[in-house]
């Protein structure tokens, strides 16, 4: 406890909000015009991993124009297959690899429910849990693959 504070003026947030809120700041560097998202892995309560949306590394940033499809008109989760930018939690897993660190039974926490891509790539990364803070397109598809496999996947309620 901090010096002079009683417990009542004190919150120690828990660890799913505090790693939440770590996924928020992360979002803060996606550079996807459409939207900002961000996905943080964990291991022992450490972060290992962080990743954001965007563009692959050496591309132009998408809100620069870098991904044809953003820039467009396209309508919300129409011709996904032209988008060039990087799911976060892709990118997460891909920069602990990048730098060697194994994400093997973490915990990955995401602003944003993942996609079916992204849900076969945590399960072969061997990530034990999912958080996901808000729901965006989390298909039947998705959720029974993650329960198959035994990968557990649910959504954090700030309080």
């Amino acid at each position: 406890m901090l010096w002079g504070m009683t417990d009542k003026l004190f919150k120690r947030p828990g660890w799913d909000e505090y790693f939440m809120d770590i996924a928020h700041v992360v979002s803060s560097r996606g550079n996807c015009s459409r939207r900002k998202v961000a996905a943080v892995i964990v291991s022992d309560q450490r972060v290992i991993s962080t990743g954001y949306n965007g563009t692959p590394r050496g591309i132009k940033n998408c809100f620069e124009g870098g991904c044809p499809r953003c820039s467009s008109e396209t309508p919300s989760g129409e011709d996904l297959s032209e988008c060039i930018c990087a799911h976060a939690e892709e990118n997460a897993i891909v920069q602990a690899a990048y730098h060697g660190i194994a994400v093997r039974d973490g915990t990955l926490y995401s602003t944003l429910s993942p996609c079916l891509m992204c849900t076969k790539m945590i399960i072969n990364a061997g990530i034990k849990e999912v958080v996901y803070e808000t729901e965006y397109h989390f298909t039947e598809r998705a959720r029974t693959l993650f329960s198959t496999a035994g990968v557990l996947c649910r959504q954090f309620k700030r309080n």
